[in-house]
């Protein structure tokens, strides 16, 4: 949720933020500004009229001091004419700040001023390669969904006679593959990087979904529980590490506050028909490890620099090619004022795919949370709150089957994760 009080003071440098978000973002943030001045018109109305009635409130007490009643209650007339006025005004300031309420909590956040302009994701910035991983291989590299299946591990028609298409089911070595990835994630993160582990519920209220801005405006993509108006399948360990601290205050002394956590995750991919179909890439259900941060408003570009050599950190650890790009600002995620997003390499499909996306919200999410700290001198502020995936479980998994597969279709496990596995190799 965005700064009123900011933007009152700032109306062009805030339009213009705002505009570099797309045409839609733009016209929802000039529908909130013209009820905005609406409503700031009305209240000074209102106040007119209140200094006014309060006139003739002491006027009527004097009269009637002076026993002059004939002319109190023609004044007293007059009083309950504005009376009624100020409650008609009164009642269409509650319609607008409820409309205004709604527009805010659709409004995205605004860029922040390092951002590249662009429109799309091809307008974003190429920040660094870490390719010395890189393999050159002396076959054609399949794909993890031919790997998977070849080698028995992934079982995708057993999952779509259980549950429907973009659901996986995982067998004997991939099930374990996939547990030792998220142990050894949250081993680099609890052990390494200092982050406290959660394990929040899996399901979460709208008024979470609302404070990290998963609502309203995606209502489509989440999956609500029947019966139930208020309980939905979390789409991300972001939301219930971030509202901890709802309608809370913090001590300053107490950030940075650092949280991971290992969850399965829920998404319709409602716009996505058609596109990712084969795969890990984009499921209904996928495990992923979060990380968030709630840090004081000067700290936040630090830690999000921090942030996103943490996700790094993994990819490091299991040797997988990648790249960091700095997202521009029409590419950016509802709730963010910067993000960089970490891609791997994928040989199998001859490309590079998201595997995290590291985020700095600013104040956007605290504001609708009402997460705030209270700094030495005893003033209280809101929080900057960042996310991002440490890493996204399934896409990891499927970086490791395309990156380390052999000719005879079987899979070398990293060095990272053969503690963990008990094994060197999977194969058939």
């Amino acid at each position: 949720m965005l700064d009123l009080k900011f933007i009152r003071k700032n109306p062009e440098k805030s339009k213009n933020a705002i505009k570099n978000r797309g045409k839609k973002a733009l016209e929802v943030f000039n529908d909130l500004m013209d009820k905005d001045r609406f409503y700031r018109e009305l209240l000074t109305d209102i106040e007119a009229l209140r200094s006014q009635r309060n006139e003739i409130s002491k006027k009527i007490k004097d009269l009637k001091i002076a026993k002059k009643d004939k002319e109190a209650q023609n004044i007293l007339d007059e009083a309950n004419r504005i009376k009624e006025i100020i409650k008609s005004k009164e009642d269409k300031l509650s319609e607008i700040e409820k409309d205004m309420r709604t527009l805010s909590l659709i409004v995205p956040n605004m860029p922040h001023e390092s951002v590249p302009s662009g429109n799309s994701e091809k307008d974003n910035k190429l920040v660094s390669e870490s390719m010395e991983d890189k393999r050159d291989f002396s076959f054609k590299p399949l794909d993890h969904h031919t790997l998977g299946e070849a080698l028995d591990i992934l079982d995708f028609e057993t999952a779509s006679k259980l549950s429907g298409s973009r659901f996986a089911l995982l067998k004997g070595m991939g099930a374990k593959l996939e547990r030792a990835i998220i142990k050894l994630m949250l081993d680099i993160h609890t052990v390494q990087n200092d982050y406290l582990e959660i394990l929040p519920p899996f399901l979460i209220k709208s008024d979470s979904l609302i404070g990290t801005g998963q609502l309203p405006k995606f209502e489509e993509d989440l999956y609500k529980i029947a019966g139930d108006n208020s309980l939905y399948l979390v789409p991300t360990a972001e939301v219930p590490l971030s509202n901890i601290h709802r309608d809370s205050i913090i001590d300053e002394a107490k950030l940075p506050i650092k949280y991971t956590a290992f969850t399965s995750c829920f998404r319709q991919e409602a716009g996505s028909y058609g596109k990712d179909t084969r795969g890990l890439i984009r499921n209904h259900q996928f495990n992923k490890v979060e990380l968030v941060w709630l840090t004081k408003p000067e700290d936040s570009m630090d830690a999000l620099m921090k942030l996103k050599n943490d996700a790094e950190e993994v990819l490091r650890a299991l040797k997988i090619p990648y790249r960091v790009i700095e997202l521009c600002s029409g590419d950016l995620g509802f709730s963010s004022s910067k993000t960089y997003d970490l891609e791997v390499w994928m040989p199998g499909e001859n490309k590079f795919r998201e595997i995290s996306s590291c985020s700095n919200c600013m104040d956007f999410q605290a504001r609708r949370m009402n997460a705030r700290f209270r700094r030495k001198d005893k003033k209280i502020e809101y929080l900057h709150t960042l996310n991002g995936s440490g890493l996204a479980v399934g896409r990891t998994f499927a970086a490791i089957l395309e990156n380390y597969q052999n000719e005879d279709g079987s899979i070398t496990v990293p060095e990272a994760l053969r503690d963990y596995m008990e094994v060197d190799t999977i194969e058939l």
